[in-house]
């Protein structure tokens, strides 16, 4: 979307530039992930889509690196060697983090395809003779664009970011530093094909095409018109499924406060919902390809709220209960240890029959009047047969 954007801005000006300087301002908020590398895991897991995401960030940002970038041009220090090099290895850099987060968020999700690493690797050699032989042996080009428009160029590109990020479970603080309330529309998952693909086939082909031909901002607008109709259309299959998911509870006689919906993961068509009751959540998925519009079976999970009842006031598990909007459950793992999990995610098998099977999941330990918190990514090995079982649960074929 980062490049889209930048090149709806600025493409017909200055040409495949708009699209790789929108693709580092629609990067540039996800760098909060470092945070990871210099705190604790819950100030990380708090940071991450916080004042980084905001709209306050945004604004600052877009006047900060439209002056810098600006300056960049007007002194000609993006024709010289190193700078060329630091840009290439930076581009890369950028790659090997996007890939390592997707394998991780896969991974994460029970989702990882056979070969993921193969075709990780392909497609850096690939984008490494691009880079060669696109931007490092190639004597640059002057540049002309106002200040104003890198500043415009740098917002919508930043701050698109966050919007796409509100659609997701995971939820964006977008009034922070003033408020730490996550939006969340719930609507999309954290990773779907069918939002991406057509935006990354019209940058891809516009960027073939020359600045000044009318054809390159028809595929640049086509794939934004695509993808920005499929994001209408999760809207519709989640009020269909809310529907479907309340009139199923009633026929349960299920007693219920409050629920959420999302889909799951690669896909808008098989969708989970949890409700909660006053001892517990009920668990559900459904598929638009299902022979009937109605949740077959729900799974009962105990909340057991009462295990970190003595817990309840240290920052970690505030955290956590803030993180997972209240829908978690604590469960006694094998080893002893306390296992919350966030229940908005659900799982790769339906049943959570396993403390490995929920997706976003943390270990307790207490030592010494101490609290530790770690993010459990334990879970099954994910094999050809594992994911033809769920594309097939995807499809309705074995919704018994």
């Amino acid at each position: 979307m980062g490049a889209a954007v930048g090149e709806a801005v600025l493409g017909k000006k200055i040409g495949n530039r708009a699209m790789v300087w929108g693709a580092f301002g629609g990067l540039l908020p996800d760098f909060d992930v470092l945070a990871r590398f210099f705190t604790d895991p819950m100030t990380a897991l708090a940071f991450h889509r916080g004042f980084m995401h905001s709209i306050l960030f945004s604004i600052i940002m877009a006047f900060v690196l439209g002056y810098l970038v600006e300056r960049l041009y007007e002194t000609g220090l993006y024709r010289r060697k190193r700078y060329k090099a630091a840009v290439a290895f930076f581009i890369f850099s950028i790659y090997i983090l996007l890939f390592l987060g997707l394998r991780m968020i896969l991974s994460r999700s029970g989702a990882a395809p056979p070969g993921f690493i193969v075709g990780g690797i392909l497609i850096g050699l690939a984008l490494g003779w691009f880079l060669w032989s696109s931007y490092l042996s190639k004597d640059l080009n002057e540049v002309y664009a106002t200040r104003k428009e890198w500043v415009w160029l740098f917002f919508l590109s930043i701050f698109t970011h966050p919007i796409l990020d509100c659609f997701t479970v995971f939820g964006t603080q977008l009034l922070a530093p003033f408020s730490d309330y996550r939006v969340s529309w719930d609507n999309i998952s954290v990773v779907d094909p069918g939002y991406t693909v057509p935006l990354f086939l019209g940058v891809l082909i516009a960027s073939f095409i020359s600045r000044n031909n009318k054809a390159r901002r028809i595929a640049n607008w086509t794939g934004i018109a695509l993808s920005s109709a499929y994001m209408l259309f999760t809207f519709y299959h989640k009020n269909q499924f809310n529907k479907i998911f309340e009139a199923s509870l009633k026929k349960e006689g299920i007693q219920y406060k409050r629920y959420m919906s999302g889909p799951t993961i690669l896909n808008n068509f098989l969708w989970l919902g949890v409700a909660e009751g006053d001892s517990a959540y009920y668990h559900g998925y459904y598929s638009f390809f299902d022979k009937k519009p109605v949740i077959k079976k729900f799974t009962t999970l105990p909340k057991h709220h009462e295990r970190i009842e003595h817990l309840k006031d240290k920052r970690e598990i505030k955290i956590l209960k803030w993180f997972s909007k209240n829908y978690y459950n604590v469960i006694v793992r094998r080893d002893g240890h306390l296992q919350l999990n966030d229940l908005r995610y659900g799982s790769f098998e339906e049943e959570l029959k396993d403390e490995n099977d929920y997706i976003f999941k943390f270990i307790l330990t207490e030592k010494n009047g101490q609290l530790e918190v770690e993010e459990s990514r334990g879970g099954g090995k994910i094999n050809g047969e594992a994911l033809g079982k769920y594309f097939d649960r995807i499809l309705g074929k074995n919704n018994g």
